[in-house]
């Protein structure tokens, strides 16, 4: 049933902030999706680690709509905190993503393929209808080039997520580097 009420406010909380960035009223849907999460968090077998999960997967959005925005493929309409990055309500929106990594997505833990190819798919279809609702649009880059970067994102961001979700970072990429 947890899996079933995350589906839910992990829609509801999506259809909040895009349809108050549509009619440039985030405050109240991106505090009320943050209640969500911190609940989520709090709720949380771990915490801690389901802490780590949703920054890093805030730190990810945030670097990467931003580098798509100022390539020029998409514009949020929405300049706050910084017209420089994109705005918090997608902040929300990604930190919202990876509460689902431990809820309604688990059972693609082990599948990291369909990870990827639901990633490449729904990703860009979910950014396409925000942009219909009237909470941005395609930049002067066009569409074409920014629907495939976006598939490329969020082709790479769920699998990743999951990777993130079950080792830490001193065992993972820092190790590596």
């Amino acid at each position: 049933m947890a899996k079933f009420w995350n589906f839910v406010l992990f829609q509801a909380g999506w259809f909040a902030c895009v349809l108050g960035a549509a009619n440039q009223q985030v405050l109240w849907p991106v505090l009320g999706t943050l209640a969500y999460i911190a609940f989520h968090a709090w709720r949380s077998p771990s915490p801690k680690t389901e802490l780590s999960l949703l920054f890093k997967a805030l730190i990810f959005g945030v670097v990467t709509d931003t580098l798509i925005m100022r390539l020029g493929y998409l514009d949020f309409r929405d300049g706050w905190p910084s017209p420089f990055l994109s705005p918090i309500w997608m902040w929300t929106l990604w930190v919202l993503v990876a509460t689902t990594i431990n809820g309604s997505l688990s059972w693609l833990r082990s599948r990291p393929i369909v990870g990827a190819v639901l990633g490449a798919i729904a990703g860009p279809m979910s950014y396409e209808a925000g942009i219909r609702m009237g909470a941005g649009e395609w930049g002067p880059g066009g569409q074409i080039i920014g629907f495939i970067l976006l598939g490329l994102v969020w082709g790479v961001a769920i699998p990743l997520f999951f990777y993130w979700d079950r080792t830490p970072i001193e065992q993972g990429l820092v190790k590596n580097l």
